[in-house]
């Protein structure tokens, strides 16, 4: 497609060649105008295979070979009989014999339903390439559905914009805007305050966490709102992180110390029960010589007695404190296991909430967005409440071409070609000035 420069230029020459051709007085003139005309007509461009086209390549005696092949990223079109074969930037017609030259002499087997295998000769007059869907175009700007739509043949930006819900009026259907426009604001105002808010408490999380802050502390205040609304949000933060971090050291000085008591009676209970061991071992030796003694007759059978009641005595007492010091040494690992149960369930928390403040800070940020566009749609509704409505529409065309993205200036009834981007805006008419009458 040509721009609008080169379309002024070609309706001048159109017109001149018509005037000439209307001033042809014999068939030799005419004919010579005639020639002048169609030598100055540009021929249209043929349209070049690009990626996002779908071409449905069919053989006419072999029905399961039907198949619809999308043009890939890299530029080529994948099908059982071709492999991989390139596409990107042939004409439909150039395709289709490129096709065509491939499949030709191709043997394929088929399968009767006897069971039969039939060989058949593919034959180049028996194989079609078309191409059945287009890249899509987008439309863009002051229409009521902007997006993307489905390519169709000739189409042009007059049918995109009809498909599209036509030109944006909803200004023209809104409620009050100037009462809508203080709504907004009021749940702007509010949505800052939230997002202050958000913000602070992932500050203060990232900070709990050990990480680098991806907003300063002072950047924090940064926000439209009330500074002293700001201050005291920043403020409440700080004070939380404070809190939390002295009570979780708290917690961890508490396990710690409780560690060290147990490290201490563990010491303790360790040299009892060396001497323990030491007594329970005299006392065994006591009683087998009170045994010998009573043996031999030269010891009552009471002193026995009293040495055996001591051994007991003694492995009893080995016993006790065997088992307190285990109880104690468990107990120490009982600290060190709250210690590390303390810091990972604390940190697993802190990271869930994290992410719930990160997704809420998302949110607000694109209500935010949303609810200024709304607002600015608002404020200019409401200048053209008092000034009065009057639009034209600006049409640009993005479209790719060989050398690369270019804008074309178009209007209504500009031939559309796959992949165009339309941009539509909404001119507002000029308004004279009242000083000036």
């Amino acid at each position: 497609m040509l721009n609008v420069r080169s379309a002024f230029r070609e309706s001048a020459l159109f017109a001149e060649c018509t005037s000439r051709l209307g001033k042809a007085r014999n068939a030799r003139s005419f004919v010579l105008a005639a020639a002048l005309l169609c030598s100055i007509t540009p021929a249209k461009a043929e349209y070049r295979l690009h990626v996002g086209d779908v071409i449905e390549i069919s053989v006419a005696r072999l029905p399961e070979l039907k198949q619809r092949v999308p043009v890939q990223l890299d530029g080529t079109i994948s099908f059982p009989l071709l492999g991989t074969l390139p596409v990107a930037n042939l004409s439909p017609a150039e395709a289709q014999a490129k096709v065509q030259a491939m499949l030709a002499a191709k043997v394929f087997r088929q399968r009767a339903p006897d069971g039969h295998e039939n060989s058949v000769t593919i034959e180049p007059d028996e194989v079609t390439a078309t191409v059945v869907e287009y890249r899509p175009i987008y439309v863009n700007g002051d229409v009521s559905k902007p997006g993307e739509q489905a390519y169709r043949p000739l189409m042009t930006v007059r049918q995109a914009i009809t498909l599209s819900g036509g030109y944006d009026v909803i200004r023209l259907r809104m409620n009050n805007p100037i009462l809508e426009a203080a709504d907004l604001q009021a749940e702007y105002e509010s949505l800052w305050t939230e997002f202050a808010r958000e913000q602070a408490h992932v500050w203060r999380l990232q900070q709990e966490l050990g990480q680098q802050a991806t907003v300063e502390r002072k950047a924090l205040l940064d926000v439209p709102v009330a500074r002293s609304m700001a201050l005291a949000i920043v403020n409440v933060e700080a004070d939380q992180l404070k809190t939390r971090q002295e009570d979780a050291e708290a917690e961890r000085t508490f396990f710690k110390r409780g560690i060290v008591q147990a490290d201490e009676q563990i010491q303790v209970l360790s040299e009892q029960l060396k001497t323990e061991e030491q007594g329970t071992q005299a006392d065994a030796e006591e009683l087998e010589r009170a045994k010998e003694l009573f043996n031999r007759g030269t010891l009552t059978m009471l002193r026995v007695s009293d040495a055996r009641r001591a051994a007991l005595l003694s492995s009893t007492r080995k016993l006790q404190t065997t088992a307190q010091l285990m109880q104690t040494r468990r107990q120490r690992d009982d600290f060190s296991r709250q210690i590390e149960r303390l810091d990972g369930q604390r940190r697993s928390d802190i990271l869930k909430e994290l992410q719930e403040a990160t997704l809420a800070l998302s949110r607000i940020r694109f209500k935010l967005q949303s609810t200024g566009e709304k607002l600015q749609y608002t404020a200019f509704a409401k200048s053209q409440l008092a000034r009065g409505f009057g639009s034209k529409p600006a049409i640009t065309i993005v479209r790719n071409g060989a050398s690369g993205s270019e804008n074309l200036v178009a209007n209504e009834d500009f031939e559309l070609q796959p992949g165009d981007v339309v941009e539509i805006a909404l001119r507002v008419a000029p308004v004279a000035d009242p000083g000036s009458q």
